[in-house]
């Protein structure tokens, strides 16, 4: 989550059913990467200036508040073992996290950031790790050593001890990577919703849309092709496209995660930046990347495709079909080598 340096709005005007719309486009760089909202005004008494400088608001409060990479953030300062005053996104944020952890039955750890550094995944780079380095981080760290709610104390403050089971004051690493673009997503979202925006999208490198884009039709969304050859991560977002989906009209979060850009390979073996809280080992499954749509929101979809990466190819489909509402797309290594897709009953990719 980095601090934005630039932000653009763009009005574009559409004409639909014989009414005018005002889409507008704000963009800019937020979360290590470029975010895109775009929202049809028509009918909306908000200027479109006024949307941009709220949306921006929003993600620097998260920027302030939830982000690792921000040192300055109340995450920083909290991961640090500092004591501080956190606000209701802070708070917030902890408790979804803590269902998600225990729905997953500890699949998704957020407490687990330990892990990540010590594989090079993290906020730090990190040497490979022994079994028993492996073994001593897992007894340190996760949300199992965590209260299920944080309570701040009478003034307001907060500090590890006041969230540890053991009362000690011993810091831990919460990391929200795995849902806090959806989170943002979904904030930006509600804040459009509330000013009367009924078509949108909001891109934060997870995606939630709603209603009708600028040609009359529902949003369109590419959906990336795995790569099948070395590349260490580094081939940018969209170079292949499996295909691309519509939303419809629907609203809904669609999110897809994989563990084909970051990776390294040393002594000839893949590490993924999956790692199995459980195991505390980078995950070795056929499982390539998987496309999670959710009615539910961006940070529903986000978890769940993360959960999905996590868990593999035949857990992964049962939990698509278990889940309400949930579409998924799951791409994967055949045992002749070939790419192969599944997709859900209600998926639909056009070529």
């Amino acid at each position: 989550m980095k601090k934005s340096i630039l932000v653009v709005l763009v009005l574009i005007l559409a004409v639909s059913c014989g009414e005018r719309d005002r889409y507008i486009q704000v963009s800019g760089h937020a979360q290590g990467g470029v975010y895109a909202v775009k929202a049809n005004l028509k009918g909306v008494r908000v200027a479109p200036e006024e949307v941009r400088d709220s949306v921006e608001a929003i993600l620097q409060r998260i920027d302030t508040t939830l982000s690792g990479y921000n040192k300055g953030s109340l995450l920083s300062h909290f991961n640090a073992g500092e004591t501080i005053r956190p606000n209701g996104l802070f708070l917030e944020m902890y408790k979804d996290a803590y269902q998600w952890f225990e729905a997953s039955e500890g699949v998704l750890d957020f407490a687990a950031g330990p892990l990540y550094d010590a594989w090079g995944f993290g906020f730090k780079s990190g040497e490979m790790p022994s079994d028993a380095e492996v073994a001593a981080i897992r007894e340190s760290c996760g949300m199992r050593l965590l209260r299920k709610e944080m309570t701040p104390r009478p003034d307001g403050s907060l500090s590890f001890r006041d969230v540890r089971l053991d009362g000690s004051d011993k810091p831990m690493v919460l990391n929200y990577n795995a849902i806090a673009q959806g989170y943002s997503c979904d904030l930006v979202a509600k804040y459009l919703y509330s000013i009367g925006v009924k078509d949108m999208l909001v891109d934060i490198g997870e995606i939630w849309c709603d209603g009708m884009n600028p040609s009359g039709q529902g949003w369109n969304v590419g959906v990336d092709r795995p790569f099948d050859r070395p590349t260490n991560g580094t081939d940018q977002l969209g170079a292949e496209l499996d295909g691309v989906w519509s939303s419809g009209g629907m609203a809904c979060g669609i999110v897809t995660s994989g563990n084909y850009r970051k990776y390294y390979v040393r002594d000839g073996r893949k590490y993924a930046h999956s790692i199995d809280p459980r195991s505390g080992y980078p995950v070795q499954h056929n499982l390539l990347s998987a496309t999670i749509v959710s009615p539910d929101g961006a940070a529903d979809a986000d978890a769940l495709a993360t959960w999905c990466m996590v868990i593999g190819l035949d857990a992964a489909r049962e939990l698509v079909l278990s889940r309400d509402g949930v579409e998924g797309y799951l791409i994967y290594t055949a045992e002749d080598g070939s790419m192969t897709e599944w997709a859900s009953p209600g998926f639909t990719l056009k070529q």
